[in-house]
């Protein structure tokens, strides 16, 4: 790229694999790159500058990260090609020795990536740009509130990519949603690594009581806990979601549905209590949305384990489910365990859950029908979407509807009426 061209403000493309922290990141990088005078864009292929915020959860998640930079460098062979996230935290040097990839920045170069891009291109950065209109995400604002865990799962890469713990402090977080809500954003999903310990390294306070603050503080219209371990859900906690700003949503983590697979992924409860939390999570809000990730093939699972985890987790019938076959990560402990299930037995049951994820969805999705919920609407995505709306309800349903108004980034009630494919029909209210 030439410096002729970095001086008519340069376009970037942020394109973001994985979790919502990730997601969460991506939006902090659009901004930036926006007060540093870039143009974001959607399109690899219009852009200066192509990063990508990778994952490295799975070995698929790695590839996809390879296959996605390949073709950013393909479509667009004079841009810069940036990696970030935790691929480029856990393999660096892998991703510097492919040709399509300019740049490596790890999770630590994060803070600096923008400024490092700008200095490469020779783009002065404004420094007095300070409020900018959301780049991605308007109705939807992905907020971090902490990052990194502790925890130590024995199939799990984030600790090393992560690192531990650390909680952003509950003046910043406030800051950062009642800044997001004056730039047009609807909904504030508070993500992090591991959500249920917030503020363990700050003084007075802790998640009940940062969700007190922001419930007090900020005038956002929704906020939504991106994922809670089955532990960490008590009855104190659960008293705030009376308050109809936070989603009747709950992502709780199972990973198995077996005991004796539990036990040496080192997860922090048993089917037991996992069953006592849905159970008290219902009681509470019986139409709530329950959604989990399920891992198949962990080292030791024979046919009796995955038959316990299935029978689990259809007992369970939750609104959703996230299915994983197991991938040995380099650095954690299971990668050394004994019992390694095979790839094709793996394939087979990670075929078998998937089949009960589409019945669990479905069988939520009839259960709802009948129900007015909160639904936040977006555009339609499609050639034909003229005055077809989609949007999420507060439990977590994608829904469409009919609308000759103009719904985009409005919160109204909708009545749900049917099912068509993948989504559930409404009527605006």
């Amino acid at each position: 790229m030439n410096s002729a061209n970095s001086a008519k403000s340069p376009k970037v493309a942020i394109h973001t694999h994985g979790c919502k922290l990730n997601q969460a990141d991506s939006q902090v990088l659009a901004r930036q790159f926006q007060q540093a005078g870039f143009t974001v864009v959607r399109s690899a292929a219009q852009a200066d500058v192509v990063v990508l915020n990778s994952c490295t959860v799975t070995a698929n998640s790695d590839s996809k990260a390879r296959q996605y930079l390949r073709r950013a460098r393909r479509n667009n062979p004079n841009a810069m090609v940036v990696a970030t996230g935790c691929y480029a935290q856990r393999a660096k040097d892998d991703l510097i020795a492919m040709d399509a990839v300019t740049l490596v920045l790890d999770n630590r170069d994060k803070p600096t990536l923008v400024s490092t891009i700008a200095t490469k291109l020779n783009v002065v950065v404004d420094s007095s740009v300070q409020n900018v209109p959301e780049a991605q995400g308007r109705s939807r604002a992905m907020v971090k509130i902490q990052e990194g865990c502790d925890q130590v799962c024995a199939y799990c890469i984030v600790p090393k990519v992560r690192g531990r713990e650390r909680s952003i402090p509950p003046e910043e977080i406030i800051a950062e949603i009642n800044g997001r809500g004056e730039s047009g954003c609807r909904e504030a999903v508070l993500t992090g690594t591991q959500l249920g310990t917030y503020g363990f390294d700050l003084p007075g306070i802790d998640l009940p009581e940062l969700l007190r603050r922001v419930l007090a503080e900020t005038s956002i219209d929704r906020l939504r806990v991106s994922s809670l371990q089955a532990q960490e859900i008590t009855p104190e906690l659960l008293d705030l979601w009376d308050d109809p700003r936070l989603c009747r949503h709950f992502h709780i983590p199972l990973q198995s549905g077996s005991d004796t697979i539990l036990r040496p992924m080192r997860r922090r409860y048993d089917t037991a209590r996992f069953a006592e939390t849905v159970e008290l999570v219902r009681e509470r809000f019986p139409d709530a949305g329950i959604t989990t990730d399920v891992i198949v093939g962990f080292p030791g699972e024979g046919v009796r384990e995955f038959a316990e985890s299935y029978s689990f987790a259809l007992s369970m019938a939750f609104s959703d489910m996230h299915v994983f076959p197991y991938s040995i990560r380099p650095g954690t402990s299971a990668a050394y365990l004994d019992g390694q299930v095979a790839v094709d037995q793996k394939k087979e049951r990670t075929g078998e859950m998937l089949e009960l994820a589409a019945t669990a969805v479905r069988e939520f999705r009839r259960g709802a029908l009948g129900q007015t919920r909160p639904v936040l609407w977006e555009p339609a995505k499609g050639k034909d979407s003229g005055g077809v709306w989609s949007g999420l309800t507060d439990s977590y349903l994608r829904v469409k509807a009919q609308s000759s108004r103009n719904l985009g980034n409005v919160i109204t009630d909708a009545r749900l009426t049917g099912l068509d494919e993948d989504w559930v029909t409404s009527e605006v209210v």
